[in-house]
């Protein structure tokens, strides 16, 4: 991957106090989806690690998934495959195959569905996100792809911010660590 890659992810992202009472900053990463040189550089990075795996499918979580993962389908010349949530809108219509996140940072279950119709068996997954934190999402599609008797061949996310077991464990690779985009925890206003 380019190192100007990196630096631009690096620089293009920012931090948000949400305000009062919040405990820690929010990511805002829309600067990532702005700028062209990103868009056009984001996708064979992200899969260039796994190539050699031979990925037959992408799979991305909604919702920042789905700008990520058509972009890593589009540089392995695969199709792609959309998880669900079911806050995130309406859900697809046709039989689906759900699996549920173990807490997530927020101490939240996130439920995962995916068409039965898209993912099967002699599928090589490739699951792509814009960033890993606790690893709980991609647990749940690796679940979703062992039901389809599909196999998970690791996870691309442009941010890392997992313990580094989490990743060896998951095969996460990820374009930057989330400790070099430079975020700090809100001292909670009294």
């Amino acid at each position: 991957m380019p190192a100007e890659l990196s630096e631009r992810l690096i620089r293009l992202a920012r931090w948000i106090d949400p305000g009062p009472g919040s405990t820690h900053l929010v990511s805002d990463v829309s600067g990532w989806w702005r700028d062209p040189a990103v868009l056009a550089e984001l996708g064979p990075a992200l899969v260039e690690p796994f190539r050699a795996a031979r990925p037959t499918v992408v799979l991305a979580p909604a919702v920042t998934g789905l700008l990520v993962g058509p972009l890593a389908a589009t540089a392995l010349g695969v199709g792609f495959v959309p998880a669900h949530k079911p806050g995130d809108g309406r859900l697809p219509a046709g039989p689906l195959t759900w699996a549920q996140t173990p807490p997530d940072f927020r101490g939240r279950r996130v439920d995962l569905a995916v068409r039965e119709r898209h993912l099967g068996p002699g599928d090589r997954v490739l699951v792509v996100d814009d960033w890993v934190a606790t690893g709980a999402q991609v647990r749940a599609l690796y679940e979703i792809c062992a039901a389809r008797g599909a196999e998970a061949v690791g996870t691309a996310a442009v941010a890392v911010d997992c313990p580094p077991e989490v990743a060896a464990e998951l095969r996460v690779r990820g374009l930057v660590a989330g400790r070099d985009l430079g975020a700090a925890p809100v001292t909670p206003s009294s």
